[in-house]
């Protein structure tokens, strides 16, 4: 089993404020194996008929644990996960519960009780690039080339099949069960052209055309997608500038090897592995400030932050990705703090064993990778 103290450290700092950690994230990023590794907790598959028998009674059972810890993975599959969870907040304060889910909670209609006051949410992202060592990977591009789920990311070599067995699983266990989405083939269809466009401007006219779906169902649909952790849409920021985007959205897709896999990439140039970086950034700015929102800059002239990361009162971080920080041009960079001065400033990019600072026209620049960046 592959130790990873991240996410340990973030499941267990979440129970010192409340009871219940809602831990999701997409189907196979690893979360059964980190929820069978925290020690000493009570295991429940709640897939299994058996788990469901435990659970009838909830306050009988919980009655008996012999740890503190409690495990409830695939909570949604009970018949009525909310009164479970509601009654081992309330009945067993001391007691601490992991309910996994490949969604967001607020996505599965089994739930009666938002369990306001009661819970945290932490989101598991595919493996991220500080976590690679663990997992023996070689460097930053093969985790780029395999993706970040586990079963990918550990093969002898990447293998084509594995992406249409995802999708398929996907979309029976993640988007039937919850959405009853009818149109499987016009579903799979706009995952696909969002994987293939991922990192770009979404046009959501475009993508129902080519996907052969009304413009609300686009919509409908990548809401799901966002639910769901497959898709995450990143808004622009604006301060009110006339000349700045204020509307339309970029969609990443969750994954490099998915991405890089429906590009048809077999052999990655410096473009392909900055578009791909970018997605390791975005894991990294969702694993390590869960509780900041992350927007992109662009105004008309087509000068563009990648991510942006508001502090309120005007300020904001700005971070650029580049694979090679030889690359990094300080024009747009510039003209946003023209406009907005308060803020840091990041350069991340893979290859920076420490992290340096450089100025540009009384501007000040970090340059670190995200193993040693600070913001």
């Amino acid at each position: 089993m592959i130790d990873r103290p991240f996410w340990q450290n973030r499941i267990h700092d979440a129970w010192k404020k409340a009871p219940i950690v809602w831990f999701s994230g997409v189907r196979r990023a690893g979360k059964t194996v980190l929820a069978q590794g925290l020690g000493d907790a009570t295991y429940l598959n709640c897939d299994l008929p058996s788990s469901a028998r435990s659970l009838a009674d909830p306050e009988m059972f919980f009655s008996t644990l012999a740890t503190p810890y409690v495990v409830l993975d695939e909570v949604h599959q009970l018949p009525d996960p909310s009164r479970v969870l509601k009654i081992a907040a309330d009945a067993f304060p001391s007691l601490r519960v992991l309910a996994t889910g490949s969604s967001t909670l607020a996505a599965t209609r089994k739930f009666r009780d938002s369990l306001t006051g009661r819970k945290r949410e932490v989101r598991l992202t595919p493996v991220l690039c500080t976590e690679t060592g663990a997992f023996g990977v070689r460097d930053v591009r093969d985790r780029i080339v395999r993706g970040g789920l586990p079963q990918a990311l550990l093969s002898a070599e990447p293998d084509p099949g594995f992406y249409n067995e995802w999708l398929d699983s996907y979309f029976a266990r993640d988007v039937q069960e919850l959405f009853r989405v009818e149109k499987r083939r016009e579903f799979l269809l706009l995952v696909e052209l969002l994987l293939r466009k991922s990192g770009g401007l979404f046009e959501a006219s475009k993508a129902a055309r080519d996907a052969g779906l009304s413009r609300p169902t686009v919509l409908s649909y990548l809401e799901v997608l966002e639910l769901t952790h497959v898709a995450h849409i990143i808004r622009p920021w604006s301060g009110g500038g006339t000349r700045e985007l204020l509307r339309q959205p970029k969609v990443y897709g969750f994954d490099t090897g998915f991405v890089r896999h429906e590009q048809g990439w077999t052999e990655l140039r410096d473009t392909d592995l900055g578009l791909l970086w970018e997605h390791l950034v975005l894991d990294e700015l969702h694993a390590q400030f869960p509780d900041r929102e992350v927007r992109f800059w662009r105004d008309k002239s087509f000068r563009e932050i990648d991510f942006i990361l508001p502090a309120g009162r005007g300020t904001c971080d700005a971070i650029e990705c580049k694979w090679n920080p030889d690359h990094f041009s300080p024009d747009h960079l510039h003209e946003f703090r023209r406009l907005y001065p308060k803020g840091r400033n990041l350069v991340a990019s893979p290859g920076i064993g420490h992290a340096y600072r450089r100025h540009f026209g009384g501007m000040d620049v970090l340059f670190a990778s995200p193993a040693n960046w600070v913001l």
